[in-house]
């Protein structure tokens, strides 16, 4: 890496793009992104020195933290500029007081749909969400996906996007790492899989299937819905629905923790795990 770059004013016009971000996070502008504390950097660094559609246009960082970087930094190329402040400064770039002190301004690359898709396994397991709003849940379902070794999570145009600040850090950087796109219609997706040889479940407190009785396919798809509404009755009524069995007090988990329970199911009934 080059030497840091000392940056003493918030305004310097070299680090705008850091400015006030809790209040204009940079998530769906121009496909550009913030991610923030060092798990997420280090996720960043790979997945741009591995060329997984991610790449660091610049970081900013705690003048104190340098050092402590130096093995995350060296993996970026050395035209990735590294920007140092103090925390004053820092503080005053950001808009609140940054403890971690670690940020970088990330890009991503839109592969399409089709490419995504025709370049999953033969043996594959995919996430689908639909109308997922909330970015800690959808932070992580990414998390749950990576554990559970999904090879793909879809999510189509009603959810948010996952690389929002917040749901990148929820994700411990697992969105840089898990094949992904954000767009089009729910229906739209699932006909897409289907086509490809996938056998579709869908999640629901009133599925049909036990979720441990889903027989074993090389190919699965798992559907989630937002909470409170859960997933429309047309995509329920259309494809295989699932449920997880919980106690009569309560009407559903939260899909964050749905998610969870049922990829481990599915991925222990595809011996993935």
């Amino acid at each position: 890496m080059v030497a840091p770059i000392v940056i003493d004013s918030a305004d310097d016009p070299r680090i705008a793009e850091f400015r006030d971000i809790r209040e204009r996070d940079l998530t769906g502008r121009e496909n550009r992104f913030i991610a923030e504390g060092t798990v997420v950097l280090r996720m960043l660094a790979e997945a741009h020195a591995a060329r997984r559609g991610f790449s660091a246009e610049k970081i900013l960082l705690l003048r104190n933290r340098v050092d402590g970087l130096q093995s995350i930094l060296e993996r970026f190329p050395a035209s990735v500029p590294v920007y140092v402040a103090e925390a004053e400064v820092l503080d005053g770039i950001v808009g609140f007081h940054l403890h971690r002190g670690v940020l970088a301004l990330g890009k991503r690359e839109d592969r399409g749909e089709a490419a995504l898709l025709d370049a999953l396994p033969e043996r594959a397991l995919v996430l689908v969400g639909c109308g997922i709003s909330n970015h800690d849940n959808a932070g992580s379902m990414f998390r749950n996906a990576a554990a559970f070794r999904a090879d793909a999570v879809l999510l189509d145009e009603t959810c948010c996007d996952p690389l929002y600040r917040k749901a990148l850090r929820v994700s411990v950087g697992s969105v840089l790492s898990i094949p992904h796109r954000r767009g089009g219609k729910a229906l739209d997706l699932l006909l897409a899989l289907a086509q490809r040889g996938f056998a579709i479940w869908t999640l629901s407190p009133h599925g049909k299937t036990d979720i441990r009785a889903i027989p074993a396919a090389a190919r699965m798809a798992l559907v989630i819905g937002t909470e409170g509404e859960g997933l429309p009755e047309a995509l329920l009524a259309r494809f295989q629905s699932a449920r997880i069995p919980q106690s009569d007090e309560l009407d559903s988990l939260n899909a964050a923790t749905a998610t969870g329970i049922a990829l481990f199911s599915m991925a222990s009934a595809m011996g993935r795990i």
